[in-house]
């Protein structure tokens, strides 16, 4: 078991690079399938559920650490290169997107409360989870508190909550792939996903590299500055609203024409998919399996009408898995998804999770309420 926080972290980074190398280098098929984004996640995850990694404080806190300083500096620097013009031409489509898994995700709750018929305390932890879903941690711990989720019932929402995450996490990381096929059954035009890549085709040579790194590293340490001086919402999001803000004001200067930043972006999020796998352990799994596979159904029924309203309206893979992820995820998770498409796209995913924390409260205290109702 791996107890010292530096060897947790050089565990990670070599899971990280290996498999980058493995893809960039071999060009095997089996990376068309599984990119290596979706290895890197699996094997970490799988490492974390064999208890290689120890529950420490040590580890819980460079873990938070790495984390915290690497996602906004990693959005600042995907950022800088990002066409404005990118959004205004995804409004209709994002937004339809976004109402799609937020009415999915009502419907499943309801449906899997009736099929089960829950009593009311578990109704009501899954009213909480429904803001969560809905929007995020926040979300939850709000709704729960409205809806006097007893601290038993909430632990049943914690514990799907992380479940279901982590696989549907990998299970979008998975499908990314896959979007073409996805595109021409949904008849939907893909250009969404299939832009000029961004970023000079030159080398990366060390002074632009370090010059890079250490306004990342900069704009990364004033976010965290200015997230304690005043919050939006709650400290991560007031980060990455600042990260995504100083990104795109960037993309105004010369920044965007310094070439490297995508390729020392895709670094950082390679490591940050590896530590969010080293935490997702499934083990309770087994404790609270009816509550999980009722998580399950939920995304399920989520999925299936994602995909219906897809081909109803045209929809591309890209623009109902982030709007998917948006809602379940969040702005921890949403903008990597996103950047697996394409990282001039990963303010989308950004936006559209702020969005909801925004509606997150209001429509788990919605379905809540509907959910308690029906338990009665």
């Amino acid at each position: 078991m791996i107890e010292n926080p530096l060897t947790y972290l050089l565990i990670l980074s070599i899971l990280a690079s290996g498999f980058y190398f493995l893809e960039e280098k071999s060009k095997h098929k089996i990376f068309t399938f599984l990119p290596s984004v979706v290895m890197i996640y699996a094997f970490s995850m799988f490492l974390a559920s064999m208890n290689v990694f120890a529950q420490n404080d040590a580890i819980h806190d460079i873990y938070k650490l790495a984390k915290t300083n690497l996602l906004p500096a990693m959005l600042f620097l995907i950022l800088l290169q990002v066409d404005l013009k990118d959004f205004i031409k995804l409004g209709r489509k994002l937004l339809i997107a976004y109402l799609l898994a937020v009415v999915s995700i009502a419907v499943g709750f309801m449906a899997v409360v009736y099929l089960f018929g829950f009593d009311e305390t578990i109704a009501s932890s899954f009213g909480a989870l429904a803001g969560s879903w809905m929007g995020g941690t926040a979300n939850m711990v709000a709704v729960g508190s409205a809806l006097g989720v007893s601290e038993d019932a909430f632990a049943y929402a914690l514990v799907v909550d992380s479940v279901n995450y982590t696989i549907w996490v990998a299970f979008l990381l998975f499908l990314t792939p896959f979007a073409s096929y996805f595109n021409r059954w949904s008849k939907a035009d893909d250009s969404v996903v299939t832009m000029n890549g961004i970023g000079c085709s030159c080398t990366v040579g060390a002074k632009r590299y370090w010059f890079l790194v250490l306004l990342a590293i900069l704009v990364s340490f004033v976010t965290q500055l200015l997230a304690t001086q005043f919050t939006i919402l709650n400290s991560t999001t007031t980060i990455v609203v600042l990260a995504t803000l100083f990104g795109i004001l960037g993309s105004f200067t010369k920044l965007r024409e310094v070439g490297g930043s995508s390729e020392i972006a895709t670094t950082m999020l390679y490591i940050l998919v590896a530590l969010i796998g080293s935490q997702a352990v499934i083990e309770s799994f087994w404790s609270v399996g009816l509550y999980v596979l009722a998580g399950f159904l939920i995304l399920a029924i989520h999925f299936v009408l994602m995909a219906l309203g897809a081909k109803l309206f045209k929809l591309d893979l890209f623009s109902i898995a982030v709007a998917s992820l948006s809602n379940i995820g969040g702005v921890a998770s949403a903008p990597i998804l996103a950047a697996t498409y394409d990282k001039k796209l990963v303010g989308v995913g950004v936006l559209m999770a702020i969005m909801g924390y925004i509606i997150g409260t209001f429509g788990g205290l919605f379905v809540g309420n509907i959910l308690v109702g029906m338990a009665q």
